[in-house]
Parts: C-alpha cells; structure tokens; sequence
C-alpha cells in the first residue's frame, strides 16, 4: 500500500503558516499606513529625522552651552554664562541679585539639582535668590540640572573654598536614583560604589559628554525613524529612557544605601567648615498626582531625611507645607511645566529662611 503523501499531512502546518503570514503583512501594512497618516497629519511626509538622536543632539547642544566638563563633577555651569533670564558669575553660581549692602559674615551656600539651579524660571526667581532676599545675606546658587545627590555633595564640598556660614543640601527623590547612575541625560558623571562600611568614588577624572551619534541601541538606531513609535510613546509618558541617554551601574533601589551614606560627607563638612548644614527634601509635581508615585517618593525622601538626622545634621522636609497650599490647582499651582514657580520658590525660600534662623538660636 502506498503510504500517505507528504503533501496531505503538510497541507495543515502550510494553512497555519500562511495564516499566520497574512496577520503579520496585514499589520505591517497597517502600521505602515498609520506611519505615513500621522506623518502626512504632522507635517513630516517628507522629513524622516530619526527623533531620539535629534532629541539627544539639542539637549547635548543646550547643555553644552550653560555647562562645561568638569572632571569631578561630570558638568559644571559656564563662568560668566548669559542668557535670557539666566546668567552665572565668575565662579559659575547663578546670580541671585546685587549682595546686600548689610551683609556680613559668611555667604548661604545653595547646592542641588535643577529645583536649586531654578529651571522654567529667571535669576531673581529661583529659591536662593528669594533667600537672600528674605535674609538680607548673601547666598550663592550652586545648583546645577540634573545632578545625582552624589554630584550635589561634591560640589559642596568643592565649593567650601568660599567659606559659607551655612550650607543648604536640597534634593529631589529621584536625585537618590541618579546615583545608580554612570550616565544621566548623555553626561558621564561620577558615581561611588558600597564597599565595607563606607564608599568608595569611581568614574573620575569624568570623561567628557559623548557625541549623541555614538549612543545609539539598535533599535533606537531603527525605530528611532517611526513618527507612530515616537507619537505612542509620547501619550503614555515613555519618553524618559527612550530619549534619555542613562547607564545604570547600581541595581534599582540601590541608591538609597548611597544617598544614606553620603550623609557622613556632610556630616564630615560640616566639621571641617564649620558651616551649619541644612539638607532640603523638594517634591516634583508628579507627587501631587500620583498617589502610589507620592508614597514611593516620600518613603525615599525620608529615608534619607533619617539618615541625615542621624549624623547631626538639620532637616527640613517642605511636603507638608506645600500640601496645606490652598490655592485653585492646590499645591500643583506652585510648579511651570516641571518645576517650582516663582511662586513656588518663593513659599520654599521662606521655609529655608525660618529654618536657617533656628539654627542661629
């Protein structure tokens, strides 16, 4: 008898197959005319950028004219930086207004991320200008865009040289996961590992900020032309990893451990300057938001406050102040776009302001 032939036992797996095939052209066809509808919708028919290396080229570009590279730092502002609404001194502090003419002892010295530098906002507005204001002392603006809390301590330790009588440490929850970080929004920057009981700093001198060219993953490098893929990633708020150039070299969570121990530095520079130092927990306005975002910041956020209670050194949490404000938009009204407003900044500088005058009790 002859046996069966092949092609009947095929016959099943090919229908399969073929089935499959025409799903798979169908929504690549599909996809297709979608990318040329929003193209053709957006104006970009005829324009094929590939948008995360545009995207990393004007940050790149932006950066690189307000900061320069910094060997310690990873990027520091430009000396006598001027742009509209913005501008540095010769030491590179953004200026918070003339000094006042009473002024005596040492300066207030500011560090911290962009919520101190004063993003969205101008010179006069940031919170270190309002605090000098509010005081009548002089205080220099030492925050810069994007550090890690571990940028932030360096810098106060490297700003110590102009002998402030009080140091103000502020930080963002999120600046406790940029120390897992070796790259933060295309910039190298130093890190320090856990080891034993204490840390140890890698990653310096810092190598200059890569050519965004040379950053790319694969499917950046593909995908990165899809106007649909960007359009999608924009609405579900995706952007921050796909845009943004990071190297993660600690695990997820790990930062806290860091952040805690980088508390014995203040503690240390506290001594050793004798400047009065007061650590600063800001909020983002996702906090006001996000319910299960606010709760996973503020468990970091104090952590950390803790952590700095322990080595002697003050705290001030604004949270509670900021969610008591009672304006239209709560306390979401006290931010732009990301950051604080002039309004917003103003409210912080009077907290620093009562709290910087305890310690002078």
């Amino acid at each position: 008898m002859r046996p069966p032939a092949f092609s009947d036992k095929a016959r099943p797996r090919l229908e399969l197959l073929f089935r499959f095939g025409l799903v798979a052209v169908s929504i690549v066809v599909s996809l297709g005319l979608l990318e040329l509808g929003l193209r053709a919708w957006a104006g970009y028919l005829t324009d094929w950028p590939n948008f995360v290396l545009d995207a990393r080229t004007v940050l790149a570009q932006r950066e690189q004219s307000r900061f320069v590279d910094d060997p310690m730092l990873g990027y520091a502002p430009r000396p006598n930086y001027a742009a509209k609404g913005v501008s540095f001194d010769a030491d590179g502090f953004r200026r918070t207004g003339d000094p006042p003419a009473a002024a005596t002892g040492g300066p207030i010295l500011a560090v911290g991320d962009s919520y101190t530098y004063g993003d969205e906002v101008t010179d006069l507005e940031t919170w270190p200008a309002h605090l000098q204001a509010l005081t009548g002392r002089r205080v220099l603006n030492g925050g810069v865009s994007g550090y890690g809390f571990d940028q932030t301590v360096l810098r106060a330790e490297m700003a110590v040289v102009h002998r402030p009588s009080a140091i103000v440490v502020s930080f963002i929850a999120d600046d406790i996961r940029r120390t897992e970080m070796r790259r933060q929004w295309g910039a190298e920057k130093p890190y320090f590992d856990l080891q034993g009981s204490g840390l140890v700093l890698r990653n310096v001198p810092v190598p200059p900020r890569p050519d965004p060219r040379t950053t790319l993953g694969f499917w950046q490098r593909t995908l990165g032309y899809s106007y649909l893929f960007d359009f999608v990633l924009r609405r579900l708020d995706l952007l921050h990893d796909w845009f943004g150039d990071h190297i993660r070299v600690h695990p997820a969570g790990e930062g806290e451990a860091i952040a805690c121990r980088l508390t014995a530095r203040l503690q240390t520079l506290q001594r050793v300057s004798d400047a009065r130092v007061l650590v600063l927990a800001q909020y983002d306005p996702v906090v006001w938001q996000d319910p299960d975002f606010a709760a996973d910041q503020r468990r970091m956020t104090a952590g950390l406050l803790a952590c700095a209670r322990r080595r002697g050194l003050d705290v001030l949490d604004s949270y509670d102040t900021l969610a008591k404000w009672s304006d239209t938009d709560g306390p979401r009204g006290l931010y732009g776009l990301w950051h604080m407003n002039d309004r917003g900044n103003a409210l912080t500088a009077k907290l620093v302001a009562e709290a910087l005058a305890k310690q002078d009790r």
